[in-house]
């Protein structure tokens, strides 16, 4: 396991981080939370004109041929600026396993336009019905020409924004993954907004008809590991994000502790601010190693559901502390929403409880633990 960096990821890291620097300020953060839609689209084609929305596109499609690490590091930088752009869902729920088992006719339909920035994409990866991701309550069954599709799905993320989303099925033969126009007859959804202002979705199938080219891959019974393929990277890719959340906050604190100053002296002199912030740094520290464990392997394609559920349970546990500490240490200024601090207080807490808070991971860890034994550290 090597957590250096290529040449081309950092050159990748620093155009996405000036770039986003540059664009997302606080006052075009405001502009975009006035918004009934909540996304940046000057910032959207900003990065497509970049070529960051076409990181997992393959080079003949017009996009640069990378995979999970350059998306997370894209998404750390997004976490950093708080950018109201769908990269995660786009990217990371869907382009990337469009890009692993799409059909050419799927990839070439779907992954060319995201890389324009012509399109936004998403998935629906919490079933109503069942808590394994490899196991949907929702069904499809087959209809001469197609398939048909009943259940309901809870979170999607821009879903008023896609112009499709991915959506494990049971079928006869195990599971698929189908491609979902949102807009679809038989489909409804109710809105709610999050903690950090994103709206997000409950999707219900009801008879929902789809041609045998919206099946992932053209596979209608390996489906299941593909979407557990798909959860898992969606995790981590959370957990990036949330790293990238939680660094930029304890920067911002940092910052504030020395300058401000009471009786006299800075606040960071003190030795309770001081213990505040070095158990924050420690936490900050335990999820990058554990996220980049969890990518690295995952990269690699070797088994990770262990590493992606101890990398959440660190992105909600230890995301949630580093935001709580940030907001104390600031004080009255943490409540002031003038002063950028409380945004990233409002995105910590969407993303720890993105696709399961830090209880459920531990329970998920538990059944694994149980089922298969100690593991040893590879």
């Amino acid at each position: 396991m090597d957590f250096n960096f290529s040449e081309e990821q950092l050159t990748l890291q620093d155009l996405a981080r000036g770039m986003l620097e540059k664009e997302v300020t606080p006052e075009r953060l405001r502009e975009i939370e006035a918004g009934p839609e909540g996304f940046d689209r000057e910032l959207w084609s900003t990065l497509a004109e970049a070529h960051l929305l076409g990181l997992v596109v393959p080079e003949e499609l017009g996009g640069m041929g990378f995979g999970l690490p350059e998306v997370c590091m894209l998404l750390h930088e997004i976490g950093r600026t708080l950018a109201p752009v769908p990269v995660l869902p786009t990217l990371a729920f869907a382009g990337l396993p469009l890009a692993e088992f799409g059909s050419d006719a799927q990839k070439k339909a779907w992954l060319a336009p995201m890389a324009a920035g012509q399109l936004v994409l998403s998935a629906a990866l919490v079933d109503a019905g069942s808590e394994e991701p490899a196991r949907p309550a929702t069904r499809a069954r087959r209809n001469g020409s197609g398939w048909t599709l009943d259940g309901q799905k809870h979170f999607v993320p821009a879903l008023h924004l896609a112009q499709r989303v991915l959506v494990p099925a049971a079928t006869d033969a195990g599971a698929g993954v189908f491609l979902v126009d949102p807009q679809a007859e038989g489909i409804t959804h109710v809105r709610a907004n999050t903690s950090s202002g994103e709206p997000i979705f409950d999707l219900t199938l009801e008879g929902v008809t789809v041609g045998e080219d919206d099946l992932l891959g053209g596979d209608a019974q390996n489906g299941g590991e593909i979407a557990l393929w798909i959860y898992e990277r969606a995790l981590v890719a959370i957990c990036a994000t949330q790293l990238g959340v939680s660094e930029k906050a304890l920067e911002l604190t940092a910052g504030y502790v020395s300058q401000r100053e009471q009786f006299g002296v800075p606040i960071g002199s003190f030795q309770a601010v001081q213990h505040r912030a070095a158990d924050a740094y420690i936490d900050l520290e335990a999820l990058r190693w554990v996220t980049w464990r969890a990518i690295w392997k995952l990269s690699q394609g070797l088994p990770a559901s262990r590493e992606t559920a101890v990398a959440k349970f660190w992105a909600a546990e230890a995301g949630s502390r580093i935001a709580n500490s940030a907001q104390h240490l600031h004080a009255g200024i943490g409540v002031d929403v003038d002063y950028p601090i409380h945004r990233y207080f409002l995105w910590s807490k969407h993303l720890e409880l993105s696709l399961g808070a830090a209880m459920p991971q531990l329970a998920r860890l538990g059944r694994d633990m149980a089922r298969t034994g100690p593991k040893e550290l590879a």
